[in-house]
């Protein structure tokens, strides 16, 4: 092996480097301008999680007294965390220069964001009534300087500080400090009524702002001011040992103890006074581990994910209908067509209705028998938890493995959990020390006195909700071999100590890492000897160093490496004598990409899985994951022409290089954007089918 500096990439860095290509969306005039503005609220609320997760651990080594280098790819992580900080100063500050830029565009199209001190007398009217109806009601204000304990700040939470000049008394004017918490319960926009077919729309800090002089009635001051801050607290969950409280209890107290962890971010509105900055920092005991980041007025633009249309759909993406599956019928019986073939999803381009129709089938059907399956993230209200609940009132044995650890959702599984359970369905609440991300599902019917199994196998969660934006496989089989070993997985998540052995499916902790290693070294042979030798692979996120050697490995010997990574890619392609035969690009478009693909050569009779799980050191040794062998020719032909369609990409895709600045993949070939690209390709597959 090669030793160089730029041997891998720091895994913190290249998110950092996947946000600033969410940020480059907001940047680009090709895209409709409130998508824009809403592309700006996921670059926001994506680095709010980045800090709460992995900054918080970088922060944790520091403050355990370890330099981190094994883990942090040979960077300390006092010398990460000063990094980071830079890079997210620089970011913040092109992401406000993006947003004024934006709203003059918004201006020429009559929509107007204005301050309190742009209103109207007619507007002032409705603001002071719409404060008084909605607003004053919903207000927490807190008094800071008689307070023997500063407040505990919500984390990501968005505050007023206030600092009010009070009329001069015989000791000189006194500084009465305060905070207004932004109410989560009201949206962050207010419409104002439109005048002239103008839109025009105030921002609710704004709108308190104004009505400032009906909190403070009470005190004399000669000035006030209000300026925004934010602090993000370290989101780990803790879960103590206590064998008498359930796992549910466990994680439920945990998730309470998060939302008083410590902090590790402190953004605040740049002009805000000295003065109240060091009141507010010596209070909060801000240290010097924490990001301290100057930012704009407004703070929270995760909220402009929600920026409200106006009746504009010329400024949005056009919504696509999601397509059926190419001979798969809604409206027969899904098992009897399953059982003569396999079925590709892929969601958005294919309608999420068919994991319903599956499911409420099973829970009718009088010869289905047991439904076993996994939930990580589920929608609200969700339709897949009404089947299984259909489905346990039918009398059928419906088992359900929910991991309760599922990142910023364990409230809500939580709550599933405990209703399911209320409803007799049986839980599993996975495996001790591993987090269940796999997507599967088994139904067993009975069919001629013998049990026939059917099932299928995602790359992303069961929700309805996700599905219409994120890009994700589903695989629905009536292969029994594979069937059967899904139900050793179910076995496993109940019976821990056994290791099962599996012949078709990649199963982490235990197979992944063998497997595709072995799969690669396969393409090293064929290549070494002239036989026909690649590896293509789609995937959220690469960090693992020893999958990264493996693939060095295999660039030198000649293998043509093609990777698709959405998002974190520690690998450095296109570096003579280590990656020299590897090229990555990264895709980031309308929707968020997640499928995960992965595909060998094998000297023309090729290999193909997808997969829950990214190549990463967790979801390979600390996870249950499963991946699933793609046995059926016109399957696999489907997912080679979605990855060519990917790899093509020449308007959305980005290059990865040591360089690390996203620069864009540009050539002269005719403009080809994948996710759109895609939906034509069914369209014309659907054509194809239904021409007589």
């Amino acid at each position: 092996m090669i030793k160089t500096k730029n041997q891998y990439i720091n895994r913190e860095i290249s998110w950092l480097r996947f946000n600033e290509r969410v940020l480059q969306e907001s940047a680009d005039k090709h895209v409709p301008l409130i998508e824009r503005l809403r592309f700006l609220g996921i670059f926001s609320n994506n680095l709010d999680e980045f800090f709460k997760v992995r900054y918080a651990t970088v922060k944790r080594i520091v403050e355990a007294g370890k330099s981190g280098k094994s883990v942090l790819g040979g960077e300390t992580a006092k010398d990460l965390l000063a990094e980071i900080t830079k890079i997210c100063i620089g970011q913040q500050s092109k992401s406000l220069k993006i947003l004024r830029d934006i709203e003059k565009e918004l201006e020429t199209q009559n929509i107007f964001i204005i301050r309190e001190t742009e209103l109207s007398q007619q507007q002032a009217v409705f603001v002071k009534d719409y404060f008084l109806q909605k607003v004053s009601p919903q207000l927490m204000t807190i008094i800071l300087n008689d307070l023997t304990e500063f407040p505990i700040l919500k984390d990501t939470a968005a505050y007023l500080a206030i600092k009010m000049v009070l009329k001069s008394g015989g000791n000189g004017p006194e500084k009465k400090y305060a905070l207004i918490e932004i109410p989560k319960g009201i949206d962050r926009f207010v419409v104002l009524p439109t005048k002239q077919n103008k839109n025009y729309i105030i921002i609710l800090d704004d709108l308190i702002r104004y009505c400032l002089d009906s909190i403070f009635t009470m005190f004399d001051y000669t000035s006030i001011s209000a300026h925004m801050i934010k602090i993000t607290r370290d989101a780990e969950l803790d879960i103590d040992n206590d064998l008498s409280k359930s796992f549910i209890e466990k994680i439920s107290t945990s998730v309470q103890h998060r939302k008083i962890g410590d902090p590790v971010r402190f953004v605040y509105d740049k002009s805000i006074g000295k003065d109240t900055l060091l009141f507010l920092k010596d209070k909060m005991n801000i240290e010097e581990t924490d990001s301290v980041i100057p930012g704009g007025r407004y703070h929270n633009r995760r909220d402009y994910m929600g920026f409200p249309s106006l009746g504009r759909e010329d400024l949005l993406y056009q919504k696509i209908t999601p397509l059926p599956i190419k001979g798969l019928s809604l409206e027969g019986s899904l098992f009897e067509q399953i059982a003569r073939k396999d079925f590709l999803q892929y969601t958005p381009y294919h309608t999420f209705s068919y994991i319903i129709k599956f499911l409420k089938e099973a829970a009718l059907d009088p010869k289905v028998r047991s439904i076993k399956i996994t939930v990580y993230r589920l929608a609200n209200n969700s339709q897949v938890a009404s089947s299984l609940i259909n489905a346990v009132k039918n009398g059928k044995q419906v088992t359900v493995q929910i991991e309760l650890q599922a990142r910023f959702d364990e409230e809500a599984n939580i709550q599933y959990a405990e209703q399911l359970q209320s409803e007799g369905i049986k839980l599993i609440f996975g495996v001790p020390g591993l987090k269940v991300h796999s997507k599967i599902c088994v139904v067993e019917r009975e069919e001629e006195g013998a049990l026939k199994r059917y099932g299928f196998i995602s790359t992303g969660n069961f929700n309805e909700s996700t599905a219409k934006i994120y890009t994700d496989y589903t695989l629905f089989t009536a292969h029994d071999a594979i069937l059967k070993e899904l139900n050793k997985v179910f076995d496993f998540f109940e019976t821990t100590y056994k290791i099962n052995k599996y012949k078709h499916l990649v199963v982490s902790p235990h197979y992944t890492q063998r497997v595709f290693e072995k799969l690669i070294e396969d393409e090293i042979a064929n290549a070494i000897v002239g036989k026909e030798a690649y590896i293509k692979i789609k995937m959220n996120s690469f960090t693992s160093y020893r999958m990264v050697d493996k693939l060095y490995e295999a660039s030198r010997a000649g293998v043509k490496v093609q990777l698709i990574v959405r998002g974190i890619c520690c690998l450095v392609p296109g570096v003579k004598g280590m990656s020299e035969n590897i090229e990555a690009i990264s895709v980031v478009d309308k929707f968020l990409e997640h499928s995960r693909l992965f595909v060998f050569a094998n000297d023309g009779a090729p290999k193909m899985y997808i997969s829950s799980a990214d190549w990463m050191t967790r979801n390979i040794d600390y996870r249950v994951e499963v991946g699933c062998p793609i046995y059926d020719e016109e399957v696999k032909q489907e997912l080679l022409d979605t990855f060519e369609i990917s790899w093509n990409d020449n308007v959305k895709a980005r290059i990865f290089n040591e360089a690390q600045d996203n620069a864009y993949r540009k050539n002269d070939s005719k403009k080809r954007r994948s996710q759109f690209e895609k939906y034509d390709y069914y369209q014309k597959k659907l054509k194809a089918y239904t021409r007589p």
